[in-house]
């Protein structure tokens, strides 16, 4: 009687898993991960926009190889430890066969580690820090340049368009923040910009009066700020406040009109500089996918479209390789160009992009960014 009760129970429980298996046969889950919660969820929300946008018109088009696409969000908030924990999720309980993410540096590096040693492609959407592709990770890529590549297109702003000889160089103490605020100081002091104040802010403060001060005493002809638009928005704020009308720099991480809101508004963001690749809403190959999202009352704006070309590539490797091998897929990317939203994209042997394209942008009184002319 016992054996035909385990019997039965084995051939029920068969039968009741048979339709999670043919429906995890028809799928191929790609995780997304980045800062949906917190100061910085406006850079998840962009993520979010494009790469759902991506999976719906290639499950429009039959998926990939006959599979659809599914989306897993996963949260880091931009925390380091929490970015640790989500990615050991996907590749434990969610079995993603690929990561779309993270966004902030500080996250991508640990959260990377942990999908290469399951050997999962994963392709950071806003990381630049070039240690996220100089550990030599077989599996780690990006969709975005390095901050050494944009670091160069600042300096040379600063010192050529703005003529500037003294600069304050402030960050937000992050792997992002400071990288690229290294670096831009680096190359000012190639093109003889000299830093002669260099100081950091922590995230989630709202008073730099002191710091501002500081800024005023030394005198400089341009303030330099490395970090995300929360605390780049309350800087430029209090820095004008002060009566300070001093060029305000800063990078890709203001890319969104909620610098505008941290700002305190279109009088403060008016006039603010910011480093980004070139606007690709403005490509021909996003035309179609603009005006779509438009249509359905999206915007474009930030990295809407990284995310949405990452997922493009992920899915033009799986489909040409037919693997799941992190190793594989990103071996194939590197080996062959692949057309998407923002064009034809090529990476190199460490997964960087090979053309990042950078150029300056300025905010303008309506709230709005515009690419500067040559």
């Amino acid at each position: 009687m016992k054996h035909h009760i385990r019997h039965f129970l084995a051939v029920t429980a068969l039968a009741s898993a048979l339709p999670f298996a043919a429906h995890a046969a028809d799928v191929v889950k790609i995780g997304v991960a980045g800062p949906f919660t917190g100061a910085n969820a406006a850079f998840g929300e962009q993520l979010w926009i494009g790469a759902t946008g991506a999976a719906d018109a290639i499950n429009s088009k039959g998926g990939i190889n006959g599979k659809k696409i599914e989306l897993i969000k996963a949260d880091d908030a931009c925390e380091p430890k929490q970015a640790v924990a989500v990615a050991n999720r996907l590749v434990d309980q969610d079995k993603v066969a690929a990561v779309v993410g993270h966004f902030c540096s500080s996250s991508t590096i640990p959260a990377s580690e942990i999908y290469d040693d399951a050997d999962i492609l994963s392709m950071a959407t806003g990381s630049t820090n070039p240690e996220v592709t100089e550990r030599g990770l077989p599996t780690v890529t990006r969709i975005c340049g390095r901050d050494d590549q944009q670091a160069r297109v600042v300096a040379a702003f600063l010192a050529n368009n703005l003529k500037t000889k003294r600069i304050a160089v402030i960050h937000d103490k992050d792997t992002y923040g400071r990288g690229v605020a290294d670096a831009t100081r680096e190359e000012a002091k190639r093109l003889g910009v000299e830093t002669v104040l260099y100081d950091g802010v922590t995230r989630g403060e709202r008073d730099f009066n002191a710091l501002v001060t500081k800024i005023k005493a030394a005198d400089v002809d341009a303030v330099f700020f490395g970090g995300l638009y929360a605390e780049a928005g309350t800087l430029a704020r209090q820095i004008r406040e002060q009566g300070l009308t001093i060029p305000y720099v800063s990078d890709d991480g203001i890319v969104d009109p909620a610098f505008v809101t941290a700002a305190g508004g279109k009088q403060f963001a008016k006039g603010v500089y910011m480093s980004f690749p070139a606007d690709p809403r403005t490509l021909p190959s996003s035309k179609d996918i603009v005006a779509k999202l438009t249509q359905e009352g999206k915007k474009a704006d930030g990295f809407v479209l990284y995310a949405y070309s990452a997922v493009e590539a992920v899915a033009a490797a799986i489909a040409a390789t037919d693997s799941v091998s992190g190793t594989e897929l990103a071996d194939w990317l590197k080996k062959n160009k692949v057309a998407t939203v923002l064009g034809d994209k090529e990476w190199d042997d460490k997964g960087d992009l090979t053309v990042p394209s950078y150029v300056m942008y300025q905010w303008d009184a309506d709230g709005n960014y515009a690419e500067l002319a040559n």
